[in-house]
């Protein structure tokens, strides 16, 4: 059952999260930002957000940088938005998974072309 809710939570905190980094945050550092996924501990007092960031690694790391010091600004909207006793604390984590998952296209391709 537990599951269940804090899988529910995590979808709605990586919606409305999306929304808030799109329209409220006026941060220049801040690139093109796409939230992929949220891990919610059982207790709901973190929240692993996971990112990905269009760009150079100068980018991701301005782009980290803008969003933890705009971290209680999104969890003070976040609590007025979902209403949760306690809004979880938010981590931000980059996710490679969309990175790597090109790149063995890109062998998968390259070998491809070599058996022709």
């Amino acid at each position: 059952m537990a599951k269940i809710r804090t899988g529910r939570v995590g979808e709605q905190i990586k919606k409305e999260l999306s929304q808030l980094i799109q329209t409220e945050l006026k941060d220049p550092r801040i690139g093109f930002i796409t939230v992929t996924g949220v891990d919610v501990t059982n207790d709901l007092s973190q929240a692993k957000v996971y990112l990905s960031v269009f760009g150079d690694d100068e980018q991701k790391e301005n782009s980290l940088k803008g969003l933890e010091k705009a971290k209680g600004f999104l969890r003070s909207e976040l609590g007025k938005r979902i209403l949760l006793r306690h809004t979880p604390e938010l981590i931000f984590k980059f996710d490679e998974s969309i990175e790597y998952g090109s790149r063995i296209e890109k062998l998968l391709g390259e070998i491809q072309q070599e058996d022709k």
